[in-house]
Parts: structure tokens; sequence; C-alpha cells
């Protein structure tokens, strides 16, 4: 039977294609890295989307890292046998950065940090609250907010918040660029300090390991160029994460970023 296709991607080395055949049937190929083949044929109403989506989910659980939600979950139960009410899990993963949260809505309230000066030395406080980022992107957040172009940081971090998320990350890359100091830990601390409840920390090798083992293709989305589509791929990682996870009670992006830390990180 002749077919003919239409779309094909490469996802971390391991080929996908959607191909029609002459019964208008669609169908597909996800070809692995051992050159190991599974082929998927569209169920009757089934539309090319539809088989497209099915095809890259098979790519996704085809990666040697892939345990899938249930595995996930069982590992960080392994580590937290009371989920995210673990006393352990508190003292190790949550209530810090509660702390930091606090003392951010103390002395900076996104509401007042869309214009003024004087912005920079508070922020740096709160970056200073955590183990967040490594001691080297500390030092160069340091300078950055230290600079003049610390108030301009912060205020492009409460437009991202409250406003447009991709005016406030270009004015947040501006102003970070010129220390070295652009990275994506950098950008997503105090939106996801501000509202854990819709922002997300981005860790990036433990967050694309994390999304490897779950089968999400933010691990083939992310890239280190500050780009809001990566941002927007991170958000529906945590938004899956979430759902997924929900017989655990996640209360909120704090909690599914220690989800995705512990699973990714932990040993």
């Amino acid at each position: 039977m002749a077919s003919k296709t239409l779309r094909q991607e490469v996802m971390g080395g391991i080929t996908v294609r959607l191909v029609v055949q002459d019964n208008k049937q669609f169908a597909g190929v996800v070809i692995g890295k051992d050159r190991k083949m599974v082929k998927i044929y569209g169920e009757p109403g089934e539309t090319s989307d539809d088989v497209w989506e099915r095809l890259r989910s098979e790519a996704m659980r085809s990666h040697p890292s892939w345990v899938g939600y249930d595995g996930a979950r069982e590992r960080f139960l392994e580590y937290f046998p009371n989920g995210f009410k673990d006393e352990r899990y508190l003292d190790m993963e949550r209530n810090y950065k509660l702390e930091a949260r606090s003392m951010l809505d103390e002395l900076l309230p996104v509401e007042t940090a869309l214009d003024g000066a004087g912005l920079g030395d508070k922020a740096l406080r709160v970056f200073q609250k955590t183990n967040l980022l490594s001691h080297f992107e500390t030092m160069r957040v340091r300078d950055a907010l230290r600079s003049e172009q610390g108030d301009s940081f912060v205020h492009g971090a409460a437009e991202f918040v409250l406003q447009d998320m991709a005016s406030g990350l270009r004015k947040m890359l501006n102003a970070l660029k010129l220390h070295d100091a652009a990275k994506w830990t950098v950008i997503t601390y105090l939106p996801y300090l501000w509202q854990p409840e819709k922002h997300m920390f981005l860790k990036p090798e433990v967050t694309k390991f994390f999304a490897e083992q779950v089968g999400h293709e933010f691990t083939w989305c992310y890239k280190t160029t500050l780009d809001i589509d990566v941002y927007e791929s991170l958000q529906d990682l945590a938004a899956k994460t979430k759902q997924e996870i929900s017989g655990l009670n996640p209360r909120d992006g704090i909690d599914v970023q220690s989800f995705i830390w512990v699973v990714g990180k932990y040993e």
C-alpha cells in the first residue's frame, strides 16, 4: 500500500513520521536510535493531529529515562512517604521557600514593583535568602541588582507577572545581559515567589531530565536562549505534573517544582 509522508520530526535522536495511506488512513512510525521501529495506525474517526500526538507520545515513552508519572510519584514517596505533608519534606523543600516568599511580599510587593527606584537591593536580599541559584549565579545577580540596571530588572519581573510575559522577559534580559546573569534561574526566581500558583522556577538540567522521565516535550523544547516559548512549555509541564499528581494534593508551584527536583535530582 502506497503512502505519503505528511510530517516528520526528530526528537532527541528519535524519528517520528506521520503518513497517509492510499485508503486515506493515517498511520506512522517511531524509529529509535537503535533503529527499532514502532508502527501506529489511526483508528476510525481519528484526525492526522490525533495520530501525530500518539506518535509523539510513543517517542517520548521510548526514551531510556522514561518512568512515567506513576514511576515519578513512587520515587517521590520513597523519600517522603507522607507526600507534601511529610515533615522532612516541609523542612527540606518547602518552608525555606515560603520564608523567601514572605520576605519578598514584605519588602517588594509585586504591585509596587512596576516602577520606582531602589528596588534592586531589596530584590537581592530575597535572592540571598535561598540556595536555589548556584554560587556563581548569585554573584552575577548581586552585581546586576547593585548596578543601574537593578531597578529595570525588577520592573521587568513585575511586568512579567502582572502584564505581559514576553515584554517583561525582554526587559529582564536587557537588564541582566551586561552582567552575564541572563539565566533561566534568575529570570524565573521572582515571578515564582510572587505567584507560585501561576509561575514556575526553572532549574534547566534537572527539569529537562524530569521531562524525559515523564515523557513531556519540554526536554526537546528547552534552549538556553530566553525565549517565551520555552517558558510556556515549562508552564505546560508544571500544569500537567500538578494534574497527574493531584492525588498527592500539591498546593502550588512550590510543591510542583519541589516534586520535579526530588524526582530528577535526589539520590
